[in-house]
């Protein structure tokens, strides 16, 4: 696997058409320049041009429309999605918030039975229109048992009554400034039933209120005045609102990681860079031993990221009413793979040092937008919760499944917008977590791994949380770093499998991994509400990786490689 590389990455897993758009998209960036790039961001420039060239190239139209509505180029397809994903993150994270609100936005509408709103969605997307998803408030945040967006049902006696008139406000909503169509979640007033409903950002008793955030992006708070929803803007009413809003966000929230893994990307081709061509006291950056450390677990943890992010993706594409294993990796692609962006940037951050707050470096915009990405979609904390529901079935009640094959073929993922009931998540099934070992017992460092996943497993049913301690959301978050290291690795291996990743990598990728473990198990041992047995089971998850000095200089090598081989046009 290699890095996204704007000149040399070819998209020859996508087929001409996408091909065409992906590298439209790269060249509007590249000819825009670096120059102009940051101080478009400096300045805090609302990002017209992208969205007109985005129309120009038919992007959000094609690669946002599923197929039954679009030209003959459109549909939903989640490995097309990913590559713009990759590409937005890598030139600034202003450009794909918009198209992540987009995806948002349009979520509750390709879920619905209206099939007049989705013929509406389709020509705005045609237009070039941006779309938003108005679900969080600003007393409430996104805590949707509590919305106060209020929809009073409409008179029946009058012929040309609208179906509701709702009030209330939604805050912190991306794009809601010019969307044509923001999917507002409220609840009506006389039974308290959800609704989600269309409202556009161009009428008269639509307010936008203020931008709530400094930046390229419009966040913001809108209120809804007397504002008559007509039946042919209701996406959906009841229990089917409620599933529409989860099930949206299992989509969107899957997004941010692969935007995390584009700006990592861009920031460590500059760190490298540097570090390779600044001599101090008489030695090269590079030839300190911290530095080469510092830039090795850099970019092991950033193809760890983007191997977990590709087989996540298998498991997407192929999921059905029958395989919601992503309803526990597209968690994990958010606040895993986000945490592990943050960790990337901080090592190279302590490479190059105080050249990271200079002004015309991508590193400077890069290091602010990265610490946003594990705060959207539901916090790290969140995140961690609902993947602990998966924990019992995935640890020790393993199921049989069809080996899933990389899925890259060009058609319409129609299963994410017919997902089903938002519950059942303690009852998914996994397939066993130790095959994907077994192609790599001949690396020392997964071998331990693999000594550390079964002792959590040893203390899991020997000293299970208790009721009460169920209530200690703090212990539970320390078990849950150690739980999310466990498909982390699985699907990093399978993934490694099929690509033939070099076992060198694979090796320092795992005594990272083996230190991290460590480092969670002594934090679950030092928690005040663990018990004597798990304190003491916790410690014996503790090992020490193995070092390979021949093996580190083998994947340092390929680090050092990077060292001007990218920079943007000025």
């Amino acid at each position: 696997m290699t890095l996204f590389h704007p000149q040399h990455t070819d998209w020859s897993h996508l087929d001409e058409a996408s091909r065409r758009i992906v590298l439209g998209l790269i060249d509007f960036f590249e000819s825009k320049g670096k120059r102009q790039l940051k101080a478009d961001d400096h300045e805090r420039v609302w990002y017209q041009d992208f969205i007109d060239a985005q129309r120009d190239l038919g992007l959000f139209a094609t690669f946002l429309t599923p197929q039954k509505y679009g030209d003959a180029e459109a549909r939903w397809d989640t490995t097309r999605i990913d590559a713009v994903n990759e590409v937005l993150g890598f030139y600034g994270l202003a450009y794909w918030y918009t198209w992540q609100v987009t995806i948002l936005g349009l979520g509750p509408i390709w879920m619905s039975h209206n099939e007049d709103a989705k013929r509406r969605a389709a020509q705005y997307l045609r237009d070039g229109e941006v779309f938003a998803f108005g679900l969080s408030e600003k007393t409430h945040g996104a805590d949707i048992y509590s919305s106060d967006m209020l929809l009073t049902p409409g008179d029946t006696s009058e012929a040309d009554a609208p179906a509701y008139v709702a009030n209330g406000g939604k805050y912190y909503i991306g794009n809601a400034n010019v969307a044509r169509m923001a999917s507002t979640f409220g609840k009506r007033t006389d039974d308290g039933e959800y609704v989600f409903f269309a409202a556009d950002s161009q009428r008269d008793d639509y307010e936008v209120v203020t931008n709530v955030v400094n930046s390229q992006s419009f966040v913001a708070h809108y209120d809804l005045h007397d504002y008559p929803v007509a039946a042919t803007d209701i996406l959906h009413e009841g229990v089917h609102a409620w599933n529409a809003a989860l099930n949206t966000v299992n989509i969107g929230k899957y997004n941010l990681g692969w935007a995390s893994i584009g700006i990592c990307t861009h920031a460590l081709y500059e760190g490298v860079t540097h570090a390779a061509n600044r001599n101090l006291y008489g030695s090269w950056v590079t030839d300190f031993p911290h530095v080469r450390r510092l830039l090795t677990d850099a970019w092991v943890r950033l193809h760890a990221m983007k191997m977990f992010a590709m087989r996540a993706e298998d498991y997407f594409r192929s999921a059905s009413t029958d395989d919601r294993r992503y309803l526990l990796f597209n968690p994990l692609v958010k606040m895993k793979v986000t945490m592990e962006g943050e960790r990337v940037m901080d090592h190279v951050w302590d490479v190059i040092a105080a050249r990271g707050f200079e002004k015309d470096l991508y590193f400077e915009m890069a290091v602010r937008d990265i610490r946003a990405l594990p705060k959207l979609e539901g916090t790290v904390h969140v995140n961690l919760a609902l993947a602990l529901k998966f924990l019992p079935q995935y640890l020790f009640n393993p199921a049989e499944y069809p080996t899933i094959p990389t899925v890259n073929e060009p058609r319409n993922d129609d299963f994410l917008f017919d997902q089903g009931p938002a519950k059942g998540l303690s009852h998914i099934q996994f397939h066993d977590w130790r095959k994907a070992f077994t192609d790599w017992d001949s690396q020392p460092n997964v071998i331990l791994f693999a000594e550390q996943v079964k002792a959590f497993a040893a203390l899991l049913a020997s000293a299970p949380p208790g009721q009460e301690q169920a209530k200690d959301l703090d212990l539970l978050l320390s078990v849950g770093q150690l739980f999310s290291m466990v498909p982390y690795a699985q699907l990093i291996l399978e993934q490694a499998r099929i690509i033939g990743t070099d076992p060198a990598l694979i090796d320092r990728m795992f005594a990272v991994f083996v230190q991290d473990m460590s480092t969670y198990a002594l934090e679950l041992h030092g928690r005040g509400g663990a018990s004597p047995a798990q304190a003491e089971g916790a410690l014996r998850l503790v090992r020490r990786p193995v070092d390979d000095a021949d093996g580190n200089a083998k994947v340092f090598a390929d680090v050092h490689a990077l060292s001007g081989a990218y920079e943007m046009r000025p």
